[in-house]
Order: structure tokens, then sequence, then C-alpha cells
């Protein structure tokens, strides 16, 4: 029975065919659209300032569940579910602001000295903070943790699992999306170091690396001896028979630092990631490699874990490219904009940087995939080959657009901070405490995640739960998450894995 249901668990979670990348778009779109309902909540009302029950409460529901609600019980309803996210956002916005608490004008200073605006850009953090940054990379968290269970749900439609081979899927797109986001945030110790003055050695760079990397693959052989020795469903086509996510993550780290001796200058990230996937796709269209990644019996090691092998160098692009953007638009002195300009200057062009990645990248996915225009390239999240590197790359920069430019309609007060104080008061008031939550120990609640998902699939025959039954575990396994992440944000605690 127990190897009956196990086979029919795998067969379940498998999805031959995809879902369109519109539909995947309307997906996505939710979150930025509960965002922006939270910012003219917290901008126009200053709703979440208080944060008690009832806030908590109303940023779960934005920021987790309507997620939850997208991919469940609004699965065929997406447009109308968005509906009712941006109506109320626009009807507040359109209203004028609570006079709660509100701002006095600044004073000019005391003295007679006239106000020099360079002097004033000194006082502030060279890498800031970017609030939409936080928000996208916690909806992402959030997304990826909400769909892991609802996945073995019948309630989750099939459309939005992960593919055998060709095509396009919102789970395809959450894999991706992890390693972009990762890639982002990465660049800020980098050029933390390099603001200082700062130089590694390849040596002690690699030694850094594998430290970091050491807690990724102890993760990966739990997981593994953990599956294995519980019998728990699983797709060999996935990643291969020993291989796993976490151990493609555990690479990431060296390969970069390796890759990163080699470019002394920043700008050459964003051409390296498109070297390594043009080079990866050539032997997967001119050599035997697609056909032995796709067919080859596994008779050894490496036939075995070929997927996770092979698929790696496609991550490690997407990697790069969210390192890209990173190194772009994460230093307050942007290149190209005078340290010296106003707060709405610098907030343009940082918008306007954003906007041309994800142009950038959306053209060249286009190109790749176009059967009249391009190169008929099909995507593959199986082999991470170059159509599924770009646009894995557009659509995260299409969303990190779109998060900075809700940041930058309810927030502009962020970009006018005079000293480090004010921008740090005004970041806290624009962060929504979810989204930071699982921002800030994002890894060490996708463990325990995962732990709870493999409980509940251990412990509840899933595939036979009917609606009302799936979404209440559902929501109490979103709501426990949730609240462990929030807690470790209130007691000012970093899990660092």
């Amino acid at each position: 029975m127990a190897q009956s249901y196990k086979a029919l668990k795998e067969d379940f979670v498998s999805n031959l065919s995809g879902g369109s990348v519109s539909e995947i778009n309307i997906v996505t779109a939710v979150a930025p659209a509960a965002y922006l309902l939270w910012s003219a909540l917290q901008s126009r009302q200053n709703f979440f300032l208080k944060y008690g029950p009832p806030a908590f409460l109303a940023d779960f529901l934005l920021n987790v569940a309507a997620f939850l609600f997208a991919t469940t019980l609004y699965s065929s309803n997406l447009l109308l579910l968005n509906a009712l996210l941006v109506s109320p956002a626009v009807l507040l916005y359109a209203l004028p602001p609570a006079n709660t608490q509100q701002k006095k004008p600044l004073k000019p200073p005391p003295n007679n000295t006239p106000r020099n605006d360079s002097d004033n850009h000194e006082k502030l953090d060279p890498l800031p903070v970017r609030p939409f940054i936080t928000a996208y990379r916690g909806a992402m968290m959030a997304s990826t943790c909400v769909a892991i269970l609802a996945v073995d749900f019948r309630v989750f439609p099939r459309r939005f699992a992960k593919v055998e081979t060709w095509g396009t899927s919102l789970m395809d797109m959450g894999v991706g999306s992890f390693v972009f986001s990762t890639g982002l945030v990465s660049t800020r110790p980098v050029l933390s170091a390099r603001l200082a003055g700062k130089t590694s050695s390849l040596g002690r760079s690699l030694r850094a690396s594998f430290r970091s990397s050491a807690p990724l693959l102890l993760l990966g052989l739990i997981r593994l001896y953990s599956v294995k020795g519980l019998d728990y469903a699983e797709h060999v086509t996935e990643y291969g028979v020993h291989w796993n996510f976490f151990f493609t993550l555990a690479l990431l780290p060296p390969f970069v630092a390796l890759f990163q001796s080699f470019s002394a200058m920043i700008t050459l990230t964003a051409p390296l990631a498109l070297l390594l996937s043009c080079i990866y796709q050539a032997l997967l269209e001119f050599t035997s490699l697609k056909a032995y990644i796709l067919t080859a019996p596994r008779t050894d090691l490496l036939s075995q874990n070929r997927e996770g092998i092979f698929s790696f160098w496609g991550y490690l692009a997407i990697f790069l490219t969210g390192q890209a953007v990173g190194f772009d638009v994460l230093p307050r002195n942007l290149r190209g904009v005078s340290k010296s300009a106003p707060g709405s200057v610098q907030r343009r062009s940082l918008l306007l940087r954003l906007v041309i990645w994800a142009i950038g990248w959306t053209t060249l996915s286009f190109a790749a995939t176009s059967f009249k225009v391009g190169l008929n390239l099909r995507v593959s999240r199986r082999m991470a080959n170059l159509p599924y590197v770009f646009w894995v790359s557009a659509f995260n920069s299409a969303q990190i657009t779109l998060f900075c430019a809700i940041e930058t309609l309810f927030f502009p007060s962020i970009y006018t901070a005079t000293d480090m104080a004010a921008e740090n008061k005004e970041s806290v008031r624009a962060t929504s405490k979810v989204l930071k939550s699982f921002n800030r120990n994002g890894l060490a609640v996708f463990l325990l995640a995962n732990l709870l998902t493999g409980l509940v699939n251990l412990t509840l025959d899933t595939l036979s739960m009917g609606q009302m039954g799936a979404m209440g575990v559902l929501v109490a396994y979103t709501s426990l998450l949730t609240a462990v992440a929030v807690a470790l944000d209130s007691w000012s605690l970093s899990i660092k894995l």
C-alpha cells in the first residue's frame, strides 16, 4: 500500500505540459499587488505603525495568505483576486492621508551657512537598506514556502507544478527565483569590502566561500539520507538520484569566488553570465550532452545525477545575473549619477536602471524562444538551459522593478532623508514585518518549511483530502511558518546557514 501510494504521489506531482507564461505572470502579480495594498494602508492610514495582533493578521493575509489563495481557491479567478487587492489600494491613494502623527516640515539649518547636499550625503550609509528589495525577497521566500507543501494537495492545480522536461510553470520559476535573489543579496558583502578598500586573495575568498557552503552541503546530505531512509516520494528526473537543490546552492559560492577572481571589474558579471549560458547552450545543441541528460541510462554516479550536475551551470548563470543587478542598484552612489543629486533624481535613476534591466532580459528571453525572429528554443528547468536563464532573469528583474515603483510611489521620503537615523526610520516604516522576517531568516524558514512538508506527507494522506481539509492544513502551516519567522525577527535573531 505504501509503495503504491508513493508511486501515485510521484505521478501526481509531475507536470508534463506546464502553464502559459502569461498565467504565471498573473499568479505572481499577486505579490506586488498585495504589497501595493499594504503600502497604501501604511502610507495613508499608518495601519501597521503599532504592530499588534490586528496588524499582524492583516500583514499575514496580504503577504502570505493572498498567494496561498492565488494558487488554490482563486487559481481560476486570478484577475478577480488581483482586482480585489489593487482596487482598495487605488481608493486609499486617492483619499487624503490620515492626520495622526503628521510630520512637520523640516526646518532649515540654524546657521547661515549654505546647505551642502554632498555633506549630508556623507552622513548616509553608502549601502542603504532597500525596502523594496526586502519586500521582493520576502515575498519570493513566502511564495516558495507556500508552494512546496501546496503542490502535494489536489487543490493546487497541476499546471503550477514543475514540468517534466520542457515548458514553464510557477514552481519552475520559483526555483530559479530563489537562486537569482540569492545572487542579488550576495553582492552586499562584496560591495561593503570594496567600499572599505579591502581586497581578498583567491585562496582567502575560496576558504570563505567553502565555509558558507558547508552548512548547505550538510543540509543536502541530511535531506538525501532522510528521503532515502523514509522512502519519501521524489522525482529522479528533477535533480537525479542523489542530488538535491541544497547541493546546487552549496556549490554556487565557490564557483562565484573563482569567477570573480578573474574579473577585477564588477561590470563584467552580466557578460560573464551571458557567456556561460551561451557556452552551455552550445554544448547542449551541438554535442550529445542534451541526449545524455534526457535519455542516458543511470549506470554510474555521474549518469545517476546528471540533471543536477549539468543544470548547475545554468543556475550559476542565474546567480551571476542576480549579482549583476545587485551590483548596479544596491549602492547609494549609482554609476553616472552625481553624489549631490537630489533624492528625487536618485529615485528616478534607480527605477530607470531597473526598467532597463527588465527590458534587456525580456528582449533576450524573447529572442531565445521566438519562433519567427528568434532561436526557437524551448525552456527547460530540468537542464537550466539558456532560455530558462533568460526567462528567470527577465521575470525577477520585472518583479523587482514593480516593487521599486510601489515604494517610489508611496514612500518617496526614504530618498529625501538627510541623515542615517531619518533614513532608517523611513525604511522601517516602508517595510512589512512579515516580509522582513521571511527575508531575514529565509534559509532557516525554508528549512523549517521542508521539515514541516515532510511531516505532513508522512502523517496525512494529502491526495485524498478535500478542499476544506487541504486549506485547513495549508493555513495552519503558513501561519506557523509566519509566526516563527516574525518571532525570530522580534527577538533580533538571525540564523545563518
